[in-house]
């Protein structure tokens, strides 16, 4: 399970990195220029916050995997963190629109993708607190 916990620390933190390119890959310059400052900020400071967070989680799971795995605190911050992702998957499907993905192909492999990714989250953090 250890084993587990550092690959998903390496994905968190690669996760954490891909949201640095959100504003230019989302086209944030122009599509948020019609919204109030404070709305635009908005954007930029919770997109920060959110990657801090996966970072931060990615690097607890590098650094701390015996500790998440064999006691009663790391067990019940796996459940946290499983919830946590729990919710990210069914955001997934019931936070988003279907038209943002189907019928487009890269769209749709990056939904799949993530979902799959999600899922596996999910999994291992609440696996990790039952078993």
């Amino acid at each position: 399970m250890e084993q587990q916990f550092n690959f998903v620390g390496i994905l968190l933190i690669l996760l954490a990195i891909v949201h640095m390119v959100f504003p230019r890959y989302f086209k944030w310059k122009s599509e948020l220029s019609s919204i109030s400052h404070i709305n635009r900020q908005m954007m930029y400071v919770h997109t920060f916050f959110i990657a801090l967070v996966v970072f931060l989680i990615g690097l607890l799971c590098l650094t701390s995997a015996t500790a998440l795995v064999a006691t009663p605190l790391g067990k019940t911050v796996s459940l946290g963190i499983g919830i946590f992702w729990t919710a990210r998957l069914f955001t997934q499907f019931f936070g988003y629109s279907s038209n943002h993905w189907k019928g487009k192909g890269f769209e749709t492999a990056i939904h799949i993708v993530f979902s799959i990714l999600w899922l596996y989250l999910s999994g291992i953090f609440i696996y990790n607190y039952f078993w």
